[in-house]
């Protein structure tokens, strides 16, 4: 079993026709709110292995697997060992750039509490770091499975391949813009942004949240200053705020899919390729049309 979309894009990447990959969550829930069912106790009690993003993203699962009583479930951690980054405030004023120097330190920011945790979980959002999660994937896969370490490890292998040439796309397809900034509806882009040497801004923390009016006034502020003419929405919330945003500013709305959810029932590994690649796409037009 997996929790979310890029879990089970990436575990049905390296299982192949090995196993059969069930998702938790139904297809279009989000993770951060997501509240367990009945049914989900029997997935689990039934199930061999659990892949799970890690770093406090889903926050269900404590209760939910002590409730299946699974003794011989395998738990994934696939974020186990990556770098991370740390979860932004709100009221923070420093950029991702110097705060990422304290990555591997302890982290040196506030104590307050961050809407994700202390770390930013949304780690497949950068393609390297997508590697490393698959990566744990088949090494997990392998202890729990040794008779298919050849088929996880080729499949692995494949997988990764694609993706190493997805952050090469995207790294020539976004170095004209080092260093400028994109303002997205919650508060998921930083490992993306980072890793691309752009800035990104938010208007609210969570998906479920709902913005104030220093919140809005903070992204009209970001878009006057940086010139920008296009806001990036996601695909869950269409006709949210920021359409009140851009008809005031006169300026577009586009969309950067989180892959938090989606209404796809049959979600399949190059469904994350094709998606963070028009994420990009879509990005470089936001940029070009406000040069």
């Amino acid at each position: 079993m997996t929790t979310f979309l890029p879990m089970t894009y990436f575990t049905k990447a390296v299982v192949g026709d090995r196993a059969i990959v069930t998702q938790l969550l139904p297809a279009n829930a989000d993770p951060h709110d997501y509240q367990a069912k009945p049914r989900d106790i029997q997935n689990l009690a039934d199930a061999d292995v659990l892949v799970q993003n890690g770093l406090g993203l889903e926050a269900f699962l404590s209760d939910l697997i002590g409730s299946a009583a699974n003794e011989d479930l395998v738990v994934v951690d696939s974020s186990e060992g990556i770098p991370t980054l740390p979860a932004t405030e709100l009221e923070e004023t420093e950029d991702e750039h110097a705060v990422d120097e304290h990555a591997d330190e302890g982290h040196s920011h506030s104590e307050a509490e961050h809407s994700h945790g202390e770390d930013d979980p949304h780690l497949w959002l950068d393609p390297k770091k997508a590697i490393q999660q698959v990566e744990n994937i088949r090494d997990a896969l392998i202890v729990a499975d040794p008779e298919g370490e050849q088929i996880y490890t080729t499949n692995a292998a494949d997988y990764i391949a694609d993706l190493r040439a997805l952050d090469t796309k995207i790294r020539q397809q976004l170095a004209p813009y080092a260093g400028k900034a994109f303002v997205t509806y919650h508060d998921f882009a930083e490992h993306f942004a980072y890793s691309y040497d752009l800035e990104v801004e938010h208007l609210i923390a969570l998906p479920e949240g709902s913005p104030t009016p220093a919140d809005v006034q903070r992204v009209i502020d970001t878009v006057e200053a940086s010139d920008l003419q296009v806001l990036l929405t996601e695909p869950s919330q269409q006709g949210n705020t920021f359409g009140a945003i851009a008809a005031d500013l006169d300026i577009y709305i586009s969309v950067f899919d989180s892959m938090e959810s989606a209404s796809d029932q049959n979600p399949q590994p190059e469904d994350y390729i094709f998606t963070l690649s028009g994420n990009s796409d879509k990005l470089a037009r936001a940029f070009g049309e406000s040069e």
